[in-house]
């Protein structure tokens, strides 16, 4: 395993990735509509509306580590009993875009820093809204994805009572299977063993292969 300039572990090799997979099958990025169907992804890096006005991403994928992803599959099929699903804003993201997003924020409370990298860069963090099954429909929720106000945090509280009640839905599905909010945004997630992933950098179109 090749390190970075900030002398972080760092795999960026397909070929190591496939080794570290067939030698633990628990490292393998999964492609979360091949495991959950019916998740709807709106995989906002690969557009220009994101915070940066540009596309980070090349194709419009989602990939977590192989026990990540089967978490929020049980996440999306108990959400299904109340009629609702999973909106996927973003998942696995390659270190290199992390560097890049962090170049353009400046601000390690929102976007993480290229000396530490980000849990996203493991396969471990997920960015998640609610939609109704039968429609399709976005629930509302406190705000739009990656919109960097009070009211993205999880505790704020200057909300309407059914915009509360939708985020103390999708808190309580997510914390059931092992998913950690992070407090500053509502939609951000992270899987409770991600310390047991290693950083990577491997671009969506080398694991599409």
């Amino acid at each position: 395993m090749s390190t970075n300039p900030f002398g972080l572990p760092l795999i960026s090799s397909v070929e190591q990735y496939q080794q570290y997979v067939a030698a633990r099958a628990e490292q393998e990025l999964v492609d979360l509509t091949e495991l959950i169907p019916d998740v709807v992804l709106d995989i906002r890096y690969a557009t220009a509306r994101n915070l940066l006005g540009e596309a980070l991403y090349p194709l419009p994928r989602a990939y977590l580590r192989r026990p990540v992803a089967e978490a929020l599959q049980r996440v999306q099929h108990a959400l299904a009993r109340q009629g609702l699903g999973l909106c996927v804003y973003d998942a696995y993201r390659p270190y290199s875009a992390t560097v890049r997003f962090y170049e353009h924020v400046q601000n390690e409370t929102f976007a993480a820093p290229p000396w530490r990298g980000s849990k996203h860069n493991r396969g471990c963090s997920v960015d998640v809204g609610l939609v109704e099954q039968a429609t399709g429909r976005t629930l509302p929720l406190p705000t739009d994805f990656d919109e960097l106000t009070p009211a993205a945090h999880v505790n704020y509280s200057g909300l309407p009572s059914h915009i509360i009640l939708n985020r103390s839905i999708l808190l309580a599905a997510m914390k059931r299977q092992g998913f950690i909010n992070y407090p500053h945004e509502w939609w951000h997630f992270d899987y409770h063993r991600w310390d047991e992933f290693d950083l990577l950098d491997l671009p969506f179109e080398a694991l599409g292969e």
